[in-house]
């Protein structure tokens, strides 16, 4: 059985953090996500979060996107999404999180906006 959630986190020359999810994000993949935050949020205040791989996310995805904003926020920093598929844009918008944190097409629009 394939793994239902891959994460990768790196660092841009510039300091800005990404932390690419490849998957599902739900209750049983968000304690994962949650740590990859955590630990790209604590590294930078600048932080892309690459969803572009990801075909479903629910309501534990939404709260660890909401943490992680919230953590750079109080640092001065930012959190951004990029390249979320129509389903995942779906659920931002309709929980209205797409117009706390931009979400842009691409990871390379949402490192050079």
């Amino acid at each position: 059985m394939p793994e239902r959630l891959t994460i990768a986190h790196t660092t841009t020359p510039a300091g800005i953090g990404i932390v690419s999810l490849r998957g599902e994000i739900d209750h049983q993949t968000a304690a994962p996500v949650r740590d990859a935050l955590r630990g790209a949020c604590d590294s930078t205040p600048y932080t892309v979060v690459d969803l572009s791989d990801v075909t479903f996310m629910d309501s534990s995805g939404i709260n660890a996107l909401v943490h992680a904003h919230q953590t750079v926020s109080a640092a001065d920093g930012w959190l951004r999404l990029a390249g979320c598929q129509d389903p995942v844009l779906r659920v931002l918008h309709i929980v209205g999180l797409d117009t706390v944190i931009a979400c842009y097409p691409t990871l390379q629009h949402a490192l050079h906006p």
